[in-house]
C-alpha cells in the first residue's frame, strides 16, 4: 500500500488548507493557538513541538503583524526614527521572524509559507526574501492582496482563474471585531490552488 502524504498546515484557524489537501487525498492536519473555524484534524496550541515530527509537506501562515512592511514605522517612536526604537514593537518584530525562520529551518522536505509584503528587518532576520508574489484576482478573486510565498522543495504556484477586479477590499474592511481574521484568512481559491499542484507532487515522489 502506498504511503499516504501527511500535510501540517501551521498557524490555520480557518481549516480550509487543511481541508483542500484532505480532499486532495492527503491526511492533513492544521494547528493554531485558535480553535478551528470548521471541524477536522486539528490542534489548539503551540506549533513549534509538531515541526520536529515528520511531515510530507509543511504550510505555514505564521502572524504577520509584527512583520509586514506597512508596520515597519511603528518600529520607532511617534513613527519616526528621530524619536529612537520602540523596543518593545521591536522586541516583537524579531520573535516574529524568529519563529517564521523556525518554520522554515524545520526538517521537512517541501515547505511553503505565507506571508505579506514584509519589512527588511525581518527579512534580514529570515535570512532570505520571498520566492513569488501572488495576488487574489489569479485565483478566482477580484481582489488585490499581495501575498509572498517562501517555497523549498515546491514548484511556484500558477495562477488558476484569473479574474477581473483589482480592488483592494482587504485594506478598506472597516473596524470589526473579526477584523484581524478577515484580513488573515487564506482565499479558498489559494487554498485550492495549493491543493491541487501540490497534492499530486507529493503522491508522484512518494510513489516513486
Amino acid at each position: 500500500m502506498s504511503h499516504i502524504p501527511t500535510v501540517l498546515v501551521a498557524c490555520e484557524y480557518s481549516g480550509w488548507v487543511r481541508d483542500a489537501f484532505k480532499k486532495a487525498g492527503c491526511i492533513a492536519f492544521s494547528c493554531d493557538l485558535l480553535q478551528s473555524d470548521t471541524p477536522g484534524h486539528h490542534y489548539q496550541g503551540d506549533v513549534t513541538p509538531f515541526l520536529d515530527k515528520y511531515w510530507d509537506l509543511i504550510i505555514a501562515h505564521p502572524p504577520c503583524t509584527y512583520l509586514c512592511n506597512s508596520g515597519a514605522k511603528h518600529l520607532y517612536n511617534g513613527m519616526s526614527k528621530a524619536n529612537g526604537i520602540n523596543q518593545d514593537r521591536w522586541d516583537k518584530m524579531e520573535a516574529g521572524s524568529r519563529f517564521m525562520k523556525t518554520i522554515m529551518d524545520a526538517d521537512c522536505p517541501r515547505i511553503a509559507v505565507e506571508n505579506p509584503i514584509m519589512m527588511g528587518h525581518a527579512k534580514e532576520i529570515i535570512g532570505r526574501g520571498q520566492d513569488q508574489i501572488i495576488q487574489p484576482w489569479q485565483f478566482g478573486h477580484g481582489e488585490i492582496k499581495a501575498t509572498c510565498l517562501w517555497l523549498k522543495g515546491l514548484p511556484k504556484l500558477q495562477p488558476t482563474n484569473i479574474v477581473d477586479g483589482r480592488e483592494a477590499k482587504v485594506h478598506k474592511m472597516g473596524p470589526s471585531p473579526d477584523r484581524w481574521k478577515k484580513r488573515s484568512t487564506t482565499y479558498q481559491g489559494v487554498a485550492d490552488a495549493m491543493a491541487a499542484q501540490w497534492a499530486p507532487l507529493l503522491f508522484s515522489v512518494l510513489d516513486n
